[in-house]
Formats: structure tokens, sequence, C-alpha cells
């Protein structure tokens, strides 16, 4: 039996010409990927789609809630998701540990060695906590 499926990714950025080129560079490494331009429709996104693995995005976007906002909700509610936060400027406020800071601007092998490191390490705790349960 393959127990392979493809990785899923959650690129949460509300300028446009940003989040195509984050899609374009992840689907031609071959990861699914979901877009969503606000906090409120990546919420939706997470709503419809369990088999997200991971989740980037932008600090500053449009609406009430920015993308730390997302970042705390998603780590809180579904642990599981690997997330990234980037932004062009500082972050003063506090990321959950699980939470890694990616600065812009970031070349996209930069990018995809980040997503790879972060799906690796999620996946060998994954195994680690199935081993444990067994």
């Amino acid at each position: 039996m393959n127990n392979f499926r493809q990785k899923t990714v959650l690129v949460v950025e509300d300028e446009a010409l940003i989040r195509f080129a984050v899609m374009d560079a992840l689907e031609d490494a071959g990861y699914a990927v979901i877009e969503a331009s606000s906090v409120l429709e990546a919420i939706g996104q997470l709503g419809q789609h369990e088999e997200i693995d991971l989740l980037i995005t932008d600090v500053d976007m449009p609406g009430v809630l920015n993308g730390i906002d997302l970042a705390r909700m998603v780590a809180e509610c579904a642990p599981r998701i690997s997330i990234i936060v980037s932004s062009a400027r500082s972050v003063k406020e506090d990321l959950p540990a699980s939470v890694y800071f990616l600065p812009k601007p970031c070349s996209a092998a930069g990018l995809l060695s980040t997503v790879g490191t972060m799906l690796k390490a999620r996946g060998h705790a994954d195994g680690e906590i199935r081993r444990q349960r067994a």
C-alpha cells in the first residue's frame, strides 16, 4: 500500500502578484496549493480542506485580523498544521513556538527550503507520536 500523499499548502497573501509567485513556486515543486487573500477567507479554506499540511501567511492583511492572529488560531486549533509567517518588517508580537518566521523578500529557493524543512520536521514529529501511541 502506498501512503504517499501530495502535501497541501495554504498560501494567505493579500498582494496578488506575491501570492501567485509563491503559488507557482510551490506548484512547480510538486505541492498542492490552496489560496486565500484574507484571514477570513483562509479560515473558510481551513474549514473546507482537512488535508492542509502547511500554512504560509503574510502578517499585514486586510480586515480586523492579521496573519499573526491566524497563526495563533491555527497553532491552537489545528496543531498538526505547520505554520510559516512572513513579513518585510520585523514582528514585535510573540509567535507561537511552533511557528517559523520567514523574512521578506525571500527567494523561491529559500521559500522551498523552508517549506521542505517544516514539512519534514512535522512528518518526523507525527511519526514519533504514532510510535509512542503504538
